[in-house]
């Protein structure tokens, strides 16, 4: 079961409450974008701007039948759908938290916390600038100068 798979909160009221919290860090610069399939929001904290986008599964890979069989209406296939971003709402919410409680208590500093995150030159995040190299190094079993230069796992 996912974390807050049942919420009922609305997806509004948890990017409101991500938008509190990151401003009580010390955020600045906090932008929103959403659409059918995903949302992002994107902050400047700690000499650093922060990009989270999370996918949204669309309303065609909702589940057509129930668990006994019946058929879904589309009515209950888009409750399925909003309940999904509704989850993920609170699931963000969370994580952004965890994080800013991590770097708060010395567990990680903050680079540790949101390196995935952190937006480079160009508007990519280190995650989808380094994705690839890492897959590739992990699937030939050699080292990937891209990797290595980051202190990854050596041949």
């Amino acid at each position: 079961m996912s974390y807050a798979e049942g919420t009922t909160v609305p997806f509004e009221k948890s990017i409101a409450e991500i938008i509190t919290v990151i401003k009580k860090a010390g955020a600045g610069q906090i932008g929103r974008f959403e659409d059918a399939s995903f949302f992002a929001i994107q902050f400047a904290l700690a000499d650093r701007s922060v990009r989270f986008r999370v996918p949204f599964k669309p309303l065609s890979e909702m589940p057509t039948h129930d668990g006994r069989g019946a058929k879904l209406t589309d009515a209950q296939r888009q409750a399925k759908f909003e309940a999904s971003r509704r989850q993920r709402g609170r699931a963000l919410l969370l994580v952004i938290k965890a994080k800013l409680e991590s770097v708060e208590s010395g567990v990680e500093t903050f680079e540790e916390a949101f390196l995935a995150h952190i937006v480079l030159d160009g508007g990519k995040t280190v995650y989808e600038r380094i994705r690839e190299p890492i897959a590739l190094e992990y699937a030939s079993g050699r080292p990937n100068p891209t990797v290595a230069l980051l202190g990854g796992p050596s041949a």
